[in-house]
C-alpha cells in the first residue's frame, strides 16, 4: 500500500497540466437551458416557427446509410447556393459550425497573440488586439482570451448608438489600426440596428479586419453585405440558427475577399460542418418564401410587444432583431385607471427577472454594469407575447 501511495504522488496534478491562461479564463456563458413543463422560454433568441416542412423531409430522408460517410469538407452544396443568392462566387464564403467557430477562427487566423516582443510598441499592440464594442456579444472578450490578445472594449453611445469614427477619435481610446474589430449588426443585446451608411464611414477608417457580425439581419430594415464585397478588409457574419430556425444543427458562414477566405480554410477543422446541417441549409434557401412570412410575423408581434410594454411604463430600446431590450418600471408610479393612481412595480431589473421566472417566464438577465437595469426578451409567438404582457401586469398589481 505505502508503495502505490508513493506512486501517486509522483503523477503530475492536472491542475498544473493547463495552460495559465486557460486557468485563468472566464468561459462564455449561453442562455439557461432548462427542462421546466410549461415554461415560456424567451432568454436565447430562437425562432418561435419550426423550420419549413421540406427542410424536416430532408433530414429525415437523409438519416440513412449516408451517416456513416464524412460530409463535403468545405460545404461546396451551401457555399454555391449562398453564392447564387448573393451574387458572389463561392471563395467569397466559408462555412463554420455555427458562425462561433467562425468567430474563433477569425482570432486565430489575423491576430497575433499577445505577450509577444511587438506587443511593446503601440503598432505592435495594435496587430495582437481583438477589438469591440461594448456592449455587444459577450463570446468576444472570451476569444480573446483564449488567444492570448489584447482586449480593447470600447463603450457605445448611452443610448446603444454607433459612434461616428469622430467621436471615437476624440475619445481617444479606439484604435483603428487594431488587427481586428468585432462589431455587432443588430446590436445584442440592446436590439439597435445600424444604418449601413455608418457602418461603411466606420469601415473605410479602420486599417485592421472589420467583422460586421449580422447574427439577426434578417429582422432588420437594412443590412450591410454589400460592404463585404466592396472591401478588402470586411467581413461579413451571418448564421441560420436564429432567422432559419437551424440552432440544433449550428451551421454560420462568412462572406468576404477571397484571400481573407482562404486563409481561414487553412485553419478550419475537416469536416467542421456535420452533412445533416449543410443538407438542411441548401434545402432551406429552396424555401425563402416560408422564412420571409415568419420574419413578418416576427416584427408585427415585436412591435405589438413594444407597444404594449412601453404603455406599461417599460422603456424599450427601438429593436432591429427577434427581441427586444427594456428597461422595466423601478419603484415609479404605474397608472392604472387615471393618471393619478398609481401601483407600486417590483423593483429593479433582476427583481422582474425572478418575478417572471417565478411564473414560468424565463427572459434574460444580464449582471454587467452598462445593461443590468435592462432585460432582453425575445419575440416569441403572438399567444406567448400576451401571455408576457398578462404576467407584467399581474405583476405590476402585487
Amino acid at each position: 500500500m505505502p508503495r502505490v501511495q508513493l506512486q501517486n504522488a509522483r503523477l503530475p496534478c492536472p491542475n498544473r497540466l493547463i495552460r495559465p491562461l486557460i486557468r485563468r479564463l472566464q468561459p462564455y456563458v449561453p442562455g439557461e437551458q432548462p427542462k421546466v413543463e410549461g415554461l415560456i422560454k424567451l432568454n436565447t433568441n430562437e425562432n418561435p416557427y419550426p423550420p419549413a416542412p421540406s427542410v424536416l423531409r430532408a433530414i429525415r430522408s437523409a438519416a440513412d446509410a449516408r451517416l456513416r460517410l464524412y460530409p463535403n469538407p468545405t460545404a461546396d452544396g451551401l457555399r454555391y447556393k449562398l453564392a447564387k443568392l448573393y451574387g458572389c462566387a463561392p471563395e467569397n464564403i466559408i462555412v463554420g459550425n455555427g458562425s462561433d467557430e467562425l468567430l474563433e477562427m477569425a482570432v486565430r487566423c489575423f491576430v497575433e497573440p499577445s505577450p509577444c516582443a511587438s506587443a511593446r510598441t503601440p503598432a505592435g499592440a495594435a496587430r495582437c488586439m481583438v477589438q469591440y464594442l461594448t456592449p455587444s456579444y459577450s463570446l468576444y472578450p472570451v476569444l480573446a482570451d483564449m488567444h492570448g490578445a489584447i482586449k480593447n472594449a470600447v463603450p457605445l453611445n448611452p443610448d446603444f448608438s454607433l459612434p461616428s469614427p469622430q467621436q471615437l477619435r476624440r475619445g481617444s481610446r479606439w484604435r483603428f489600426d487594431a488587427a481586428l474589430t468585432f462589431i455587432t449588426t443588430p446590436n445584442a443585446p440592446s436590439g439597435r440596428g445600424y444604418r449601413t451608411a455608418e457602418l461603411e464611414s466606420l469601415c473605410r477608417a479602420q486599417r485592421g479586419l472589420v467583422v460586421l457580425d449580422e447574427a439577426y439581419a434578417e429582422f432588420a430594415d437594412e443590412n450591410a453585405l454589400a460592404l463585404a464585397l466592396k472591401y478588402p478588409h470586411v467581413i461579413v457574419s451571418r448564421t441560420f440558427s436564429k432567422a432559419y430556425s437551424l440552432c440544433f444543427l449550428r451551421v454560420g458562414y462568412f462572406i468576404g475577399h477571397p484571400e481573407l477566405i482562404a486563409a481561414l480554410h487553412k485553419i478550419r477543422d475537416s469536416y467542421n460542418v456535420n452533412g445533416l446541417g449543410q443538407l438542411a441549409a441548401e434545402t432551406t434557401l429552396d424555401h425563402l418564401d416560408y422564412y420571409s412570412a415568419n420574419f413578418g410575423k416576427i416584427r408585427a408581434t415585436r412591435q405589438w410587444l413594444t407597444e404594449q410594454l412601453t404603455q406599461l411604463g417599460f422603456h424599450v430600446v427601438p429593436s432591429q432583431t427577434n427581441f427586444i431590450f427594456v428597461r422595466p418600471p423601478d419603484r415609479t408610479a404605474h397608472q392604472r385607471g387615471g393618471p393619478n393612481k398609481a401601483a407600486r412595480t417590483s423593483g429593479s431589473a433582476e427583481d422582474w427577472y425572478y418575478a417572471l421566472r417565478e411564473r414560468k417566464i424565463l427572459v434574460r438577465w444580464f449582471d454587467q454594469p452598462q445593461v443590468r437595469d435592462y432585460l432582453r426578451i425575445t419575440i416569441g409567438t403572438p399567444s406567448q407575447a400576451r401571455r408576457l404582457v398578462q404576467v407584467v401586469r399581474e405583476i405590476l398589481r402585487c
